[in-house]
């Protein structure tokens, strides 16, 4: 009786030394994402020397002058606002249906070269954006689509990473009997995946709206580059403009630009966020 205790004893106790384990690498993990926000907001309160003279995690009282700061050099933060959401709304919209679209008809339809249409588009998904931007841009310049929204915005239709995960989704939770049944019933193809399929992808859909919306609004490079009009300008492209002259930076300027910026990223994800748990783990389960 006394041996069978005492196993009991120190299987509970390599238990709880385990969860332990766990509880201190979880609080670790926090930390790291959670610290440099914290920090992020701590110097949009901190004036330019105090930011230069170090860390601090003890919020300062320099607020109203950044925000002067960030107002005063002709920094349109509503206008940055208003066209950081259309072009977010817009490519996430675009992006997150159509690839469902595609990876509805990859995984219910079984037409020739299906299999090499699927490697292709994992094909493109490893090879790094990078690598075709310089004749993208070229191409955009014959087309005269150039300071406009349209190449930033049709691009993101043929998302190969979004297909890839809504596929995977798909195989885990479609039954072809509902949607045999549908067609059954007289639903034709176009109404049976808006009523029917859309709404089994919703948790699916819903991590992908968050990477899709998150990206697209902290976009910088593209934008940049293809576009030169500053009334068309996105948040994250008004924020360099405040490195000011050669002579002094308004880093606390800066830093509370920064955290405006962020502050729609936080709502999206607190409306969304209950969704993305969901969707990742059965967006990850293998055919």
């Amino acid at each position: 009786m006394s041996v069978s205790v005492a196993v009991r004893r120190k299987a509970s106790s390599s238990l709880y030394l385990k969860r332990g384990c766990c509880y201190v690498v979880m609080i670790f993990l926090a930390l790291l994402a959670v610290v440099p926000v914290y920090i992020l907001l701590v110097n949009a309160t901190r004036s330019t020397e105090q930011i230069n003279a170090g860390i601090s995690l003890i919020p300062g009282t320099n607020i109203g002058y950044n925000w002067n700061a960030l107002t005063s050099r002709g920094f349109q933060i509503w206008q940055g606002f208003l066209n950081s959401f259309i072009l977010a709304v817009l490519m996430t919209g675009f992006g997150v249906y159509f690839s469902a679209m595609t990876a509805y008809g990859m995984q219910v339809y079984n037409f020739k070269g299906r299999k090499i249409l699927w490697a292709v588009i994992l094909l493109v998904m490893m090879l790094p954006a990078t690598l075709s931007f310089i004749g993208f841009y070229q191409f955009m310049a014959k087309l005269r689509l150039l300071n406009s929204y349209i190449p930033l915005v049709v691009p993101t239709v043929a998302s190969a990473g979004t297909v890839l995960f809504l596929r995977q989704y798909l195989s885990s939770v479609l039954s072809m009997e509902l949607i045999d049944a549908a067609r059954i019933d007289g639903s034709g193809e176009y109404k049976t995946f808006n009523r029917i399929v859309l709404p089994v992808m919703t948790p699916a859909l819903a991590a992908q709206c968050i990477f899709s919306f998150v990206g697209s609004w902290n976009n910088f490079f593209t934008p940049f580059v293809l576009i030169s009009d500053t009334r068309k300008y996105t948040l994250p492209m008004l924020v360099q403009m405040l490195r000011g002259d050669i002579y002094r930076t308004e880093y606390g300027g800066i830093y509370l630009g920064i955290a405006v910026s962020i502050v729609p990223i936080l709502i999206f994800y607190a409306f969304m966020s209950r969704f993305i748990i969901s969707g990742i783990t059965m967006g990850g389960v293998k055919e």
